[in-house]
């Protein structure tokens, strides 16, 4: 037991280190060379993760039952493709700042976001693993939002906070889902009328409700859609694809909260939105994650 914990402990420094050095050197390659690197960094995972490939190719059997098995299969290998060039692209990320934002982002719906946070109500803003997520969270950061985010505390501490400072160099503050202050802070965020980001489009360990997605009722965590009932906040859905050589951000209407809004209603209406956007680029999604899996 002892030599099984200090190889995992060993394992999860080298991670570390790996993420230091990745980032070190990441940030120094120009942003089209990084995406080249990550499509064949993509495809090299896709040939020697064949547990994560079957599992992507299950998803997708599920949400597209009449594609063909040679169509999901090129599917599945743009969902690898995709997620090394989100990989090399959250490296070059540091890089990112108001001179070479209009370069490299592009924003429709602004206005949207923009009469949500004007209302003075605070925000929750529903989005999923769609595109690179955390280039949209840097984005609206950018975009002089105050921008604070739920995410689910790394298992290991020295990347947790590797991870954490990382977001907070554009001003998007991690609030650990579970930790002691989480609740306290989720609300004081939503009463300064800033904005509270989640990632809902995930089967975790939270309370949900089933919602249907993709045709077929899934697990699907309702957390945020109490909080802006219980604020009175708004809420909004965001996305982010990448398109061309540009990472196009959208922002959907908002839509405004009571405490008499229903939670499970309001996590449908945000799933549908998550869907759709899937349907746009599915090979943007992260197809490996077993989404209709049951919890005990």
């Amino acid at each position: 037991m002892a030599r099984k914990s200090r190889l995992k402990a060993f394992k999860n420094w080298l991670i570390w280190r790996a993420l230091v050095m990745a980032f070190a050197v990441g940030r120094r390659i120009p942003l089209a060379t990084g995406r080249r690197i990550g499509v064949r960094v993509g495809r090299l995972a896709h040939a020697v993760l064949p547990r994560e490939r079957r599992k992507a190719l299950a998803s997708l059997g599920t949400a597209f039952p009449e594609m063909s098995d040679t169509d999901r299969a090129a599917l599945c290998r743009g969902v690898f493709e995709h997620l090394g060039q989100s990989l090399f692209e959250i490296f070059w990320l540091p890089n990112l700042n108001a001179s070479n934002f209009e370069a490299t982002t592009r924003v429709e719906g602004a206005e949207n976001l923009r009469k949500a946070c004007d209302q003075g109500r605070g925000v929750v803003l529903f989005a999923g693993h769609v595109g690179n997520w955390e280039w949209l969270s840097a984005s609206i950061a950018l975009g002089g939002f105050e921008m604070n985010t739920i995410a689910r505390d790394i298992y290991d501490p020295r990347i947790n906070e590797f991870v954490v400072r990382s977001r907070a160099q554009h001003g998007v503050k991690s609030i650990g889902r579970g930790s002691a202050a989480a609740a306290k802070e989720i609300l004081q965020t939503l009463k300064r009328g800033a904005i509270l980001a989640a990632l809902i489009d995930q089967n975790i360990d939270a309370e949900n409700a089933d919602v249907e997605f993709f045709g077929k009722p899934a697990p699907t965590p309702t957390g945020p859609a109490r909080l802006a009932a219980r604020a009175g906040a708004m809420a909004i859905a965001a996305f982010i694809e990448r398109r061309d050589g540009m990472q196009v951000v959208r922002y959907l209407e908002p839509i405004e909260t009571t405490r008499e809004t229903d939670p499970v209603e309001l996590t449908a209406i945000m799933t549908r939105a998550i869907e759709a956007q899937i349907r746009r680029v599915p090979e943007q999604w992260v197809w490996m994650h077993e989404r209709w899996k049951r919890r005990k």
